[in-house]
Formats: C-alpha cells, sequence, structure tokens
C-alpha cells in the first residue's frame, strides 16, 4: 500500500495540528481503498455488518456533510443518502457506484476544508435542536469518527487482499 498520507505537524496552533489529524485520517481512509475494484469496494465484513470499505466512504461523506455545512453553517440541504441522522442507508452499497460515492465524498471534504479555514475561531458554533457545537469539538468528534472507521477500514482491506499497514 502506497503510503502517501502527510504527517500532521508536531508543533503548530490548535487549528492547524486538529485540522492536520482530520486531514491525515482523511488520507489514511482513501489509502485503504486505494487499487481496489468496485467489487473489492463493496465486499461486506462479517455477516451481519453490513460494513464495507465503499460503505464507510459514503458514511464519512454524509458525516462531514452533517457536521460541517448542516449543523456548523446551518446549510439547509438534503442529506446524500440517509433519510434521516441514524439510519444505515449510506452502508447500502449493491448497486452504489463507487466512482460517484468518492466525488461526494471529496466534495464533502473539500467543503469541510473550506469551512473551517473560513472560521471565525475554534469557538464558533453551530446547532442541532436544543445542542450546541463548538469548531473544536466538531474537529476533535470528526478525527474519533474517522479514527474508529479506519480500524475498520484496516480489517476490511486486509481481508480482501491482505495489505495491513497503519
Amino acid at each position: 500500500m502506497d503510503d502517501k498520507r502527510i504527517v500532521p505537524p508536531l508543533e503548530g496552533d490548535e487549528r492547524s495540528v486538529l485540522a492536520a489529524f482530520l486531514q491525515y485520517h482523511r488520507e489514511t481512509l482513501a489509502m485503504k481503498c486505494a487499487g481496489l475494484t468496485p467489487e473489492q469496494l463493496k465486499r461486506r465484513s462479517v455477516p451481519p455488518s453490513s460494513m464495507s470499505l465503499l460503505g464507510l466512504v459514503r458514511h464519512m461523506a454524509e458525516v462531514e456533510r452533517i457536521w460541517f455545512r448542516i449543523r456548523l453553517s446551518g446549510e439547509d440541504i438534503p442529506l446524500r443518502w440517509k433519510r434521516r441522522p441514524g439510519d444505515d442507508i449510506d452502508f447500502e452499497v449493491d448497486a452504489a457506484d463507487p466512482e460517484e460515492a468518492f466525488a461526494a465524498w471529496n466534495e464533502e471534504c473539500a467543503r469541510s476544508r473550506d469551512i473551517v479555514a473560513a472560521a471565525e475561531s475554534l469557538d464558533v458554533t453551530g446547532r442541532d435542536g436544543d445542542w450546541s457545537f463548538s469548531l473544536r469539538w466538531i474537529l476533535a468528534h470528526l478525527i474519533e469518527e474517522y479514527a474508529r472507521h479506519n480500524g475498520h477500514a484496516d480489517l476490511l482491506r486486509e481481508s480482501i487482499d491482505g495489505s495491513t499497514g497503519e
């Protein structure tokens, strides 16, 4: 597996470090998916789980959209695949188009990076009902979300072709 990820800085301001760790985890997911066929990307983990690498990409596109665009920026936009937060439609990949999924994920990541860069500070907040979230919290949460799912991606990739690595 060709590792082209940029290692986060050991020093820097809080926004730069958090954004770099988030980007590192995005690059990790991309690396785990690189070079696979659509069938391999759709291969599910152990039953009854519906998890697949393509499902993870679609899920993370939706997560980026929900947290940065809908909750933080207040954009009134529909979800890409889900009917509502919490359902698992993003993991239903039998008829999914990998090119469309990766394009959506890359678009959402680019929009998220723009939102983070344009934010006045890490203290800006977004809302979801009665809950308020700071950009700082959202960045930490997305790092956690990617880290957890990258662990899944490690196992999925190893089961597909034996590739391992961080």
